[in-house]
């Protein structure tokens, strides 16, 4: 089928699904409606809206997790608070590639870092009845807003875009000073702008946390993924920068499906510090009865939600997290994949007219990476995602991730070695097609 692909398909696809504002459509509807569009018309779509892994599974946690399978810890219920291995790998693994020291028992495991989040968030948000709002240092994963509302907190937040570096401090400072902060919460590297907070800003924010005694959330999904430098080797500088360096009040979110390719056992960690882990609020105690921030996180709050995360799955995590450790599982060097693809995106849509619209990292050459914004001039993020449909290219519009400036997400992760031939040639005939209309 030639292209562009007639609107009338594309308005009857989003009909379907009762999308009526592109701008406002969620990750998921923006792929439901590519593959609408990819069924009917048989056009391969260049998929870049979804962030899910385009690689193979790690085999030293596959081979792990069959061999638990085997044994049969299939039939077993896993101790809540986690199998001890992954809790000392765990463990291990944090103060080899972040250089933190968090004991064991704060390591616990989870259902992915969603369930990490959503855990976090409601703890976080019991422990003060004057701390009711979760802050987003944005822009962000979607998804945890709608976490948010599914949890009933207020949540506030600000695009970071006009705010790095020293300019940062007065900014979270008009929002901490309220008093009604519970939690911050950002990621790191960032999605879905892929810049990358430094030492200076995390210093920042893990002293103003302090301050205003506020907990920080720090979203590590792309644990080690700013390949401008080499963070990959264990218990060697340097190292992944963390607010851990600046604050006790801190929960890390580590993540098995993005730096090991196992996205789909749904597995992660939640690393609590030492401090807040034995915190008792006093918020929690009238909720509960008692018990600290830990101890509710893991025998509260996460029993009552999933009774526990899948058995295997720990097993397959420990063993990553070990031989990582160990120096004999490099899994950085198989996700640089991303970096590579980015590169080359980069530059044929730059070559069309395009333009990165996070370009900056406080004067830094961007990383290439797992994410890229794009942005053309005279179009909105929604009017751009729309014009680039027909062509059989989809991405999310910036405004869904709470970013300010107009422009695309976009994920290199499903990207095809012959796809970048086809990107040229459809973004060849997009900007064509758009000067002569224009």
């Amino acid at each position: 089928m030639q292209i562009p692909i007639d609107n009338k398909i594309i308005e009857k696809a989003a009909e379907e699904l009762h999308i009526r504002d592109f701008s406002q459509a969620t990750i998921r509807e923006v792929v439901a409606i590519a593959g609408k569009i990819e069924k009917q018309t048989g056009l391969e779509f260049i998929h870049m809206e979804m962030g899910v892994p385009g690689l193979p599974p790690a085999k030293i946690g596959v081979q792990a997790e069959i061999e638990a399978l085997q044994n049969g810890v299939a039939s077993i219920y896993p101790v809540i608070d986690g199998l001890p291995e992954l809790k000392k790998e765990a463990s291990r693994f944090i103060k080899a590639f972040v250089d933190l020291d968090v004991s064991p028992e704060g390591c616990v495991p989870v259902v992915g870092s969603m369930q990490g989040t959503f855990t976090s968030f409601l703890v976080a948000g019991q422990c003060d009845a004057k701390r009711d709002t979760i802050l987003f240092i944005d822009p962000g994963f979607p998804v945890q807003k709608q976490q948010a509302v599914v949890l009933g907190y207020k949540y506030e937040s600000f695009d970071v875009y006009d705010f790095r570096g020293d300019k940062l401090k007065d900014k979270l400072e008009s929002y901490l000073s309220k008093g009604n902060i519970a939690c911050v919460i950002y990621s790191n590297p960032n999605n879905p702008a892929w810049f990358c907070l430094k030492d200076k800003e995390l210093r920042i924010i893990g002293e103003l946390a302090t301050k205003y005694d506020a907990i920080v959330l720090e979203d590590l999904a792309y644990f080690a993924m700013d390949f401008r430098q080499d963070l990959g080797t264990p218990f060697q500088s340097p190292f992944q920068p963390s607010v851990g360096k600046y604050t006790d009040n801190y929960l890390l979110l580590i993540s098995g499906s993005k730096a090991f390719s196992y996205a789909g056992q749904r597995i992660g960690v939640v690393a609590i510090s030492d401090s807040l882990y034995h915190r008792v609020y006093e918020g929690l105690t009238q909720h509960y009865g008692g018990g600290t921030f830990g101890s509710v996180f893991i025998h509260r709050a996460l029993y009552a939600i999933s009774s526990g995360t899948s058995h295997s799955a720990q097993y397959a995590l420990a063993a990553m997290f070990k031989a990582a450790s160990d120096g004999c599982f490099p899994f950085l060097e198989d996700v640089k994949e991303y970096g590579r693809r980015a590169r080359k995106l980069k530059e044929i849509f730059l070559k069309y007219g395009f333009k990165i619209v996070y370009d900056n990292d406080l004067g830094e050459t961007l990383a290439d990476g797992f994410y890229f914004t794009i942005g053309y001039p005279g179009m909105t993020g929604a009017e751009l995602m729309s014009a680039l449909i027909p062509y059989g290219i989809s991405a999310i519009a910036l405004n869904t991730t709470g970013s300010k400036q107009e422009g695309l997400r976009a994920c290199t992760s499903f990207i095809k070695d012959h796809q970048y031939e086809l990107l040229d040639k459809r973004l060849a005939e997009f900007t064509r097609n758009l000067y002569l209309f224009r």
